[in-house]
């Protein structure tokens, strides 16, 4: 499955290849500047121009300005290109730099965690934190080349690939059988990090994903199917505290919310609930209502980047495959929330 795969999102190209340990940071320009952080920089045996502090703190003003003055001091030109390597809070950030300095230079992108192989640095959303707000301010960069290289997986730790596994099932709840049917009947296999399962569930993600923002690369249509479960794990997190919850975790606590909404709503068949669920038990997500929390969540849903008006929206399932976007009034998910 390992094949370079080629999308044209809006005026952007972007191409995805299979990539070594050795060759990450490769590139033919004469001119590069590679961002990483104090974990990925070892993959890179030290071979970086700006090493962010690992975690989610790092999706700020402030290291943003930090990037974007180092780029100034190297002078890199228009036709240099900005290679970000890491988790999601590097491919983000390096993106949004990339795509502001000099109006935009050459981007690539090489992840090297589960979520950010499957959603985070792929499609061309780029952004920085505010306020306690995920991913508030950013925009939409796709970036020329995407490196995936599988071997990496199996440094993560249990609990950074965990997060990754949720957002990869939220890939196969969207329209991949068989990534559903991995993660719920493959358990042992998928826990052991089996290369080759693990290589066919990330391709697998990535055409999913790329079939979706290819037809939508800024989010006025079908890409909101991709945030099935995020306006509740974002809120989550803005509530929680930035970092306290993994975004993953935040994920498979927020796709137990949706079908929650969905069944309450009547639209979610019970069944389909009830596997979902199941299978993110299986996985030891922590998936229980929070007490106390609804007010909290609630009031951090109305700064969510993707609210249209007064009612919150939600991406819900009839089934698997079956995705619509619906508004629902505050109040009625505060009821959700609250357990009555």
């Amino acid at each position: 499955m390992s094949r370079s795969l080629s999308y044209q999102f809006g005026g952007f190209s972007c191409t995805v290849v299979p990539a070594h340990r050795d060759s990450l940071a490769a590139t033919d320009r004469s001119e590069r500047f590679v961002v990483a952080d104090t974990n990925t920089v070892e993959i890179l045996s030290g071979q970086a121009d700006h090493v962010l502090p690992s975690g989610e703190s790092s999706k700020s003003w402030d290291e943003l300005k930090s990037i974007l003055d180092r780029l100034l001091e190297v002078d890199l030109s228009r036709d240099g290109v900005v290679i970000g390597v890491g988790g999601g809070v590097v491919t983000d950030i390096a993106a949004f730099a990339a795509s502001v300095y000099m109006r935009g230079v050459r981007l690539v992108l090489v992840p090297t965690t589960l979520l950010a192989m499957v959603d985070a640095a792929f499609g061309g959303k780029t952004g920085v934190n505010l306020g306690g707000y995920k991913n508030i301010v950013g925009t939409f960069y796709p970036a020329g080349e995407l490196r995936i290289c599988i071997d990496v997986l199996s440094s993560l730790s249990e609990r950074e690939y965990l997060s990754g596994l949720a957002e990869a099932f939220k890939t196969g709840m969207l329209g991949d059988t068989r990534v559903f049917e991995a993660i719920e009947k493959e358990r042992d296999s998928v826990l052991a990090r089996d290369p080759d399962l693990l290589e066919d569930i990330v391709w697998r993600c990535i055409q999913v994903k790329g079939s979706i923002v290819e037809k939508d690369l800024r989010e006025s249509g079908v890409r909101a199917h991709l945030n099935l479960g995020h306006t509740f794990a974002h809120a989550l997190e803005a509530c929680q505290g930035l970092g306290e919850w993994s975004h993953g975790e935040a994920v498979a606590w927020g796709l137990i919310r949706a079908m929650e909404l969905g069944e309450d709503l009547g639209i979610t068949d019970s069944g389909y609930a009830e596997r979902v669920g199941a299978v993110l038990h299986a996985y030891g997500y922590r998936t229980e209502p929070i007490p106390g929390s609804a007010d909290l969540i609630v009031d951090a849903m109305r700064k969510d980047k993707k609210r249209m008006s007064e009612a919150l929206r939600f991406v819900v399932q009839k089934k698997l495959g079956e995705t619509s976007v619906i508004q629902v009034e505050p109040g009625q998910v505060r009821a959700l929330l609250a357990g009555k």
